[in-house]
């Protein structure tokens, strides 16, 4: 099962995210649900690169992804990603309730 926690900072705002293990929806390299996740999220870190202008930190393990986006770096784009990061996680984990646990932290 995978878990996808979405991290708000104190005034309730999208700060970041984590997200791990495997969905277990098929094997390894044929996995649907983990590959949408993986895709949505790989998105998610580069789009705050790119179009947000900011470096998140960022943490990678084998299964595990961490970002989190600092205080000073909260502009309006970084936002939106991580808003439409949380709509995009929260429309998977809808569809596949057995395979993804999404919680806020």
């Amino acid at each position: 099962m995978t878990r996808v926690t979405l991290l708000r900072d104190a005034q309730g705002r999208p700060s970041g995210f984590s997200c791990k293990g495997h969905a277990g929806y098929a094997e390894a390299g044929s996995d649907i649900v983990c590959a949408a996740v993986s895709a949505l999220s790989i998105t998610c870190c580069n789009a705050l690169q790119s179009i947000a202008g900011i470096r998140p930190e960022i943490e990678e393990q084998d299964g595990f992804l961490s970002v989190r986006v600092l205080p000073h770096q909260q502009n309006h784009d970084a936002q939106v990603i991580l808003k439409v990061f949380e709509q995009g996680i929260g429309d998977i984990a809808a569809s596949y309730p057995k395979h993804i646990v999404f919680t806020t932290r």
